[in-house]
């Protein structure tokens, strides 16, 4: 019997191992496009929704590998506030599908999307606060939690065995960075095409296109449509603009993506580490505006997938494991004679002569952080991964390009998929370089120079054990 003991211990390892690596897969998206009047989002004015383009959606992706349910989330929103994460997460918890704390939720950073916060700009200000409860907008943001859990509980009713592949390739010439060294001396932001003051852009790009498919199981030479794909690349989504509510490029992915995959397909768009990255090539003279432009960008972006899909490699599933860290993010002080000095330049815009829109920048900035009274903010970094191929990052809040591809270089994970805006919605996080260079972001961090490498600390440190424990 002794001898018995470890061909016993070895077969239950390999029975539990094997249970735990069946991926099952499950994915939903439900719309939250909301009422005509709505607050819009982006900028720093007032812009009232007057229609749809096209609708938003929430769309979750739940995985399971028979022990461990986690739910990857992407909302066609601007930011993802935190108290709007902790409600998600509650009625997530609350429908027992999974634990709460398994939810990553992140947005695409749409600028045609209602805010989705507490604090809205009004015709005579920048800050109403909470809106008035018999508002179109308090309505919608009452219905928005539910709305988005909905799209992880049916996302969970489809679970099925999928198999996993990966496809990793570029979309070069697509996404710039918008800061750039000028002929004074200076960082300059978004300079205007044709400028012959610009010299040279500030900072890289990342032009890695990743898409992780999921599939009913079959066999090489089949046809088969996709469940659901994860696709993630680097750069701002403002490029639809107007007062009509719009899912900008990554809803244009989704529907491109649908087109050969399947109408079925659900395509979760997971915005990279684009603070400092946009779609305007200066060096172009075109107009870049509009849903034309969205549909341009779309069909690049999707064909790169497509090319990239010849290449794509099976993936072993292992092991699905989640973890999250709360890091301490410092912020400056502001004295209440700053915090009545940005009041005043707000109220100048309605009032006197008006404020330049760095001063606008500085006075929401300085109002945004007064009511800390200079106490940190608790940054949540999360990581999902499968086996020791895959892995999302969380990261909350729009992270500078830099910061990313440190990153990856750090990841064991052949596929690091780094999302921002995730799980809370700090603003800008710059490099240190960057700050030191200023203008626009710099300007706008409500955070300290440093805090953005904290964050990837934090990560390559969670990563760096979730690998090691999957061997």
């Amino acid at each position: 019997m002794k001898n018995l003991l470890p061909l016993l211990t070895a077969a239950f390892l390999f029975f539990t191992s094997s249970t735990r690596a069946e991926l099952r897969a499950g994915a939903a998206q439900v719309v939250i496009s909301p009422p005509d009047g709505v607050n819009l989002a982006g900028y720093y004015n007032f812009r009232g929704s007057d229609g749809v383009l096209d609708d938003i959606h929430s769309r979750a992706l739940v995985l399971e590998d028979g022990a461990t349910r986690a739910a990857l989330v992407t909302l066609d929103l601007i930011g993802t506030p935190r108290e709007l994460v902790e409600a998600v997460r509650a009625e997530v918890e609350k429908s027992g599908v999974l634990p709460g704390g398994h939810v990553m939720i992140s947005a695409t950073h749409a600028h045609t999307g209602p805010v989705p916060g507490r604090f809205l700009r009004t015709p005579d200000g920048p800050e109403s606060g909470a809106p008035a409860p018999d508002s179109v907008h308090a309505k919608y943001l009452a219905t928005l939690p539910g709305l988005i859990a909905a799209s992880v509980t049916q996302a969970a009713a489809k679970l099925a065995p999928v198999s996993l592949s990966g496809a990793s390739g570029e979309c070069p010439d697509l996404a710039f960075c918008r800061r750039f060294y000028m002929r004074d001396g200076k960082v300059g932001w978004n300079p205007g095409k044709l400028n012959p003051n610009t010299m040279t852009p500030a900072g890289p790009t990342d032009p890695q296109v990743q898409a992780i498919f999921f599939e009913a199981p079959h066999k090489p030479a089949e046809r088969v449509d996709a469940l659901a794909i994860y696709a993630n690349f680097s750069m701002h989504p403002d490029t639809v603009g107007g007062t009509k509510i719009s899912a900008d490029y990554p809803g244009a992915l989704a529907r491109l993506m649908a087109g050969y995959h399947g109408k079925e397909c659900i395509t979760l768009y997971g915005n990279g580490t684009c603070g400092n990255l946009n779609h305007i090539d200066v060096a172009w003279d075109r107009q870049q505006k509009g849903a034309e432009e969205a549909h341009r960008i779309a069909t690049l972006l999707t064909a790169s997938v497509f090319r990239a899909e010849k290449k794509q490699r099976n993936l072993a599933a292992g092991a699905l494991r989640v973890k999250s860290v709360m890091v301490p993010m410092d912020v400056p002080d502001v004295s209440p004679e700053q915090a009545e000095m940005a009041r005043e330049t707000v109220r100048r815009k309605t009032a006197g002569p008006p404020p330049t829109f760095m001063q606008l920048v500085h006075a929401n900035r300085l109002l945004d952080l007064a009511p800390r009274e200079g106490k940190p903010i608790d940054a949540e970094v999360q990581v999902i991964t499968l086996g020791r191929d895959v892995a999302w990052i969380g990261l909350p809040g729009e992270v500078f390009v830099e910061l990313g591809l440190a990153l990856k270089k750090q990841s064991p994970f052949p596929h690091t998929i780094i999302t921002t805006l995730t799980n809370g919605n700090w603003g800008y996080l710059p490099d240190r370089r960057s700050y030191a260079e200023g203008a626009y972001e710099a300007e706008s961090s409500r955070v300290e120079p440093g805090s953005g490498e904290k964050l990837v600390e934090a990560a390559a440190r969670m990563l760096a054990e979730l690998h090691a424990a999957a061997k």
